[in-house]
């Protein structure tokens, strides 16, 4: 299994040099978060995740959870890691004061996440859930809810979840049956089942707190009669409520997280927000659940990465091509070879590249919610929002991308269990559906966020790349780089319009060319990142730096991105363009005879 280290040194440079954390959290109000600050908590955090979480993410996988009778046992030592989780007050770090938190900024919570995440993700997703739930009741909640749920929460004495989906529905939510009836004393009885809820039982908290999507008597149809509510495992006098397990899922990855079959019979509930209006509530939960789940793309990517580039320098393998580069041993190590480095440099640029694109959201993050400034509050939500499906679908499918190269690093030895490379492959594929697959994050970029804006959405993100590379047209070193970018950055606007324009003559179009523009999008959102950091990483080598290896290995990293990953693009414009006659020409009774 690799022994997954902690990436400090690029946390660091991410946050305090390209992003400069320090003025970012002095103009939010947040001067106490220093780099000296921010550099403890991480270097705390690190400890748990290597020595803890780590050791523990192999048992999750072989053991994974029991259920008996409605109840979950979660694998061997997680309960112990919640407690260590919650004494050392890791719950409480980015939340509010007035609910008992740290009152951190929430990007500060989200490093910490990220390591949480490399280190263990199936453990990782019994508090991660919690923080949708918070969010929701803190933005959504009444006094009394937040005072009775959002402080246990915050504590990390309880649990939260989100249930949405039910057997006969997936992501259409319009779909839904749940129902929802009114008690004499002003709380609801829910009724309902709802599948593939995560961490929807355990024994790590003394309960668990379900917000639960369901319909009122006589609602709209549609998503515009849904409700939501907090449905707890007990009730605020100690009762167990009709809330229970009816049976856990037998997975291809994610062991250690119990994912579970949600049974309400008349349940209590208490409605959050309005009546009908529960979706729109219920979107505070899944934009978290969705930027939670591209750092599952991240942490792939980063963990695979680790092991292989572990096992190339260890593996002996044949001799250089331009000769033994190890003459004192029977063959060279296989990082010698190009289709090693090739991988190896792949898997690096995905995990650095998705590192540095959700630091940026998650100060996006801080700004929205922190900021005293409408126009900047608007600015920053708008990118978020922007940002979002493309951070959720392309950091996954890329993080999948990363993991399988890890196990063909191996060879044989990666397609073994016991070495934990094809672990990472079936822990994170879940990534791509879950939170909305990536076909629905396409049409969401695509649909509502670009061709419903007339491109207003685009425009925002479009202006800060050509700006980039514009400051960098005269540098020796990045000019290649920034024109290639700007090239790209230029096509990016004419092929939206392309698109649109097909797509006002046949609305198949936007479906047909979803996936290759949201794909095509990530490469180059990416790409911005990467000249960012190749421009940070030049700016401290001009002037002078102890760790000048360091940040050659961010520059050479840079310009393999741009000469072997951001080609990519060219292939899914040609794709777009070619339209969706091809393939929706096929009857249906011909596909199969």
């Amino acid at each position: 299994m690799p022994t997954y280290k902690a990436p400090i040194r690029d946390m660091q440079f991410v946050m305090h040099e390209v992003f400069n954390s320090e003025q970012h959290y002095a103009a939010l109000g947040n001067e106490d978060a220093t780099p000296d600050m921010v550099d403890a908590i991480m270097s705390e955090a690190a400890k748990f995740c290597e020595e803890v979480l780590s050791p523990l993410n192999k048992v999750g996988d072989d053991e994974g959870c029991t259920w008996i009778d409605g109840e979950v046992k979660t694998p061997t030592g997680f309960k112990e890691a919640y407690k260590q989780w919650v004494d050392n007050g890791w719950p409480s770090l980015a939340l509010p004061v007035e609910f008992g938190g740290q009152g951190l900024p929430d990007s500060m919570g989200s490093m910490v996440s990220a390591m949480v995440a490399e280190s263990n993700w199936s453990w990782g997703m019994y508090p991660g859930l919690s923080h949708g739930a918070m969010n929701t009741l803190e933005i959504h909640g009444t006094d009394e809810q937040k005072e009775t749920y959002l402080t246990k929460l915050v504590s990390g004495e309880w649990t939260g979840t989100m249930c949405l989906t039910e057997p006969h529905c997936g992501s259409d939510l319009g779909l839904l049956k749940s129902k929802a009836e009114l008690n004499d004393d002003g709380s609801y009885a829910i009724s309902g089942t709802k599948i593939f809820i995560s961490s929807g039982e355990h024994d790590m908290a003394e309960n668990i707190v379900h917000i639960a999507l369901a319909r009122l008597p006589g609602a709209p149809e549609g998503t515009k009669g849904i409700s939501l509510f907090i449905v707890p495992k007990f009730l605020p006098d100690g009762t167990r409520n009709e809330v229970r397990c009816g049976s856990i899922e037998h997975k291809m990855g994610i062991h250690g997280n119990s994912t579970c079959v949600m049974n309400f019979d008349k349940a209590t509930g208490f409605l959050i927000g309005p009546e009908n209006e529960g979706l729109r509530c219920m979107f505070t939960f899944m934009n978290f659940a969705r930027l939670g789940t591209a750092e599952q793309g991240v942490a792939s990517s980063e963990l695979s990465f680790q092991g292989a580039l572990e096992y190339a320098r260890e593996r002996l393998a044949m001799r250089s091509l331009t000769g033994p580069k190890a003459p004192d041993k029977p063959a060279d190590p296989i990082i010698v070879h190009p289709d090693v480095r090739r991988m190896l440099m792949t898997q690096k640029s995905f995990a650095e590249g998705g590192r540095a694109m959700m630091t940026y959201a998650t100060f996006l993050v801080d700004t929205v919610k922190q900021s005293k400034d409408e126009a900047e509050v608007k600015a920053a939500n708008d990118m978020l929002t922007f940002l979002t499906p493309i951070a959720k679908a392309f950091l996954t499918e890329v993080g999948t991308e990363a993991a399988n190269l890890g196990v063909q690093v191996y060879g044989g030895h990666g397609f073994i269990k016991e070495w934990g490379m094809e672990q990472i492959v079936r822990d994170n594929r879940i990534s791509q559906l879950y939170e909305g697959t990536t076909g629905i994050q396409a049409l969401d970029l695509l649909g509502r966020k670009i061709l419903m804006t007339q491109g207003e959405a685009l425009k925002g993100f479009t202006k800060l790349v050509h700006k980039l590379c514009k400051s960098e047209a005269e540098n020796a070193t990045l000019k290649p780089m920034a024109d290639q970018l700007a090239t790209l950055n230029k096509e990016w606007g004419e092929l939206t319009m392309q698109v649109g324009m097909k797509a006002m003559q046949n609305r198949d179009e936007v479906g047909g060319a979803a996936v290759d523009y949201l794909m095509y999008s990530g490469y180059i959102s990416m790409a911005y990142f990467w000249l960012l950091m190749a421009k940070t990483a030049q700016e401290k080598l001009d002037a002078g730096t102890d760790e000048a290896d360091f940040y050659k290995a961010k520059i050479a990293t840079a310009k393999f991105y741009f000469d072997r990953i951001l080609p990519r693009t060219a292939s899914h414009r040609l794709m777009m363009l070619t339209g969706v006659e091809s393939t929706m020409a096929l009857a249906e009774e011909h596909f199969a005879f």
